[in-house]
This record gives C-alpha cells, structure tokens and sequence, in this order.
C-alpha cells in the first residue's frame, strides 16, 4: 500500500515527560520501533511556537509515523517550554532560543539514560537556532537542520562548530522564505565541514508529501544509511490520521 501523507505505521509510542535543571517539566512522546531495539534515535527542536511550532509540527509527526517502522529509528518529540500540542502544554515561557537549551539538554540526557544511541538532532527553523546554540553536546552524534533561518544564532556561535566531532547537514529549501541556499551557503562557509543541500522546489514549510518524502530520506541516509532509501509503500498494518 502506498504511503501518503497521513499514514502511521506501527510503532511503540509512549507519553514522556522531560524535566529540564530549571526545574521545567516538558511534556513529549518516544516512538519506537514496535519489534526491536532502533539503531539509532533523532531528537527533534520544532519550529517557532510563537507561530504554532510545536512537537506536532506535520514533518516530525511524519518522521514519528514512519521512521521507527520504515528505518529502525526512534523519533523523540516534545515541546519546548511554554509551547502547546494536543499532548499538552510545558511549563515555563518562550525564551527565544536560550532557555530552550535547557530544554533540548534535558531530551539529550533523558534518551542517554533510557539506554538509547546513537542520538541525532533534528532542529527545523526556530529548532535549528537552538541545536546550533545548545547542541554540540556529548554523546549527540550529529544534526540535520531543515529550512535554518539563523535568526538567533551569531557567526560566533556558528564557528564553534569548528572541530566539532559531530557532522552537521542543512537541508535548504530553493524557495525559503527566510535564508535560500546562496545566502545560506554564505553564512555556513564559516563552518567548511558543514554541508548545505539545496532541495529544489521545496519551501521553508516542506509543504507537499514528495518534500516530506525527500526530507526523511535525507535525514535516513545519514542517521542509518543501511535503511536508505525509504520505500514508498509499506505491506504491513497502517492507519490513517484524521485531525477531524
């Protein structure tokens, strides 16, 4: 059967809660693989929620739906503080970037203490701010950046990344709204190992299953190339998300 954009592929899904060392308790979702231990777990940083960015934010919900069973992958959401979604909101207020470190620190150390590895960051627009300010952070392995505004990231915090162990890829869409890939390329040549992948057509939103699709296979190749690429039907049990 083919999938579309509101198949959910079985999985092992579990209400979380992250308590941050401010004291915030933030609340999340873990979705694993339904019959094995994943080889590897991508934390994700949603977009801006003062826009309604949110842990809900319709690619890594895709990434959610599809990648534990499709790739083997853990997928760790969960709303930075203050931020609401239908799992509920998290204590604590928008801090533009900084105070959400904290956050993303608390989901790193929580899927280190659940015993799982190879973690990735996934950041997407306010998200990628935040991995660039906060994620250079043992044992993170890497990060993808979708759609990077560099809004509240300074080229000094940019250029730390140099020497950093962990490989960064921004995935640029050819039409986004905020940082196109020239100028993109422009701000990332101050971190030469950082690759920046044009995808052309596609905008800051993803908007589109054949952007979503392409995205997730970007994100596979590097966080477990064995199961890249992603097929584009699934012969198994699948269910349809209705927001209705």
């Amino acid at each position: 059967m083919k999938i579309s954009a509101n198949s959910v592929l079985p999985a092992r899904r579990e209400a979380i809660e992250l308590v941050t060392s401010d004291g915030l308790a933030l609340v999340g979702e873990l979705a694993l693989p339904l019959d094995s231990d994943p080889v590897a777990t991508i934390i994700c940083v949603h977009p801006l929620p003062t826009h309604g960015g949110m842990m809900d934010s319709h690619v890594l919900r895709k990434m959610s739906w599809r990648l534990p069973a499709l790739a083997n992958v853990a997928v760790l959401r969960f709303n930075t503080r203050g931020t609401t979604s239908a799992a509920g909101t998290s204590e604590g207020t928008f801090d533009e970037s900084r105070g959400e470190g904290l956050d993303l620190q608390a989901a790193v150390s929580w899927a280190a203490a659940r015993g799982l590895t190879n973690l990735w960051l996934v950041g997407w627009s306010f998200g990628t701010d935040v991995v660039l300010r906060h994620g250079d952070i043992d044992p993170v392995r890497g990060a993808i950046l979708l759609s990077p505004p560099l809004r509240f990231t300074s080229v000094e915090e940019l250029k730390r990344w140099n020497g950093s162990p962990r490989k960064v890829t921004a995935l640029v869409p050819e039409n986004d709204d905020f940082l196109p890939p020239e100028p993109a390329r422009a701000a990332f040549s101050v971190v030469p190992d950082l690759e920046v992948v044009e995808i052309v057509e596609a905008g800051h939103l993803w908007v589109g299953e054949k952007f979503v699709a392409r995205v997730l296979s970007e994100i596979v190749q590097r966080v477990n190339p064995a199961a890249y690429p992603l097929p584009a039907e699934w012969d198994g049990p699948m269910e349809k998300w209705s927001d209705l």
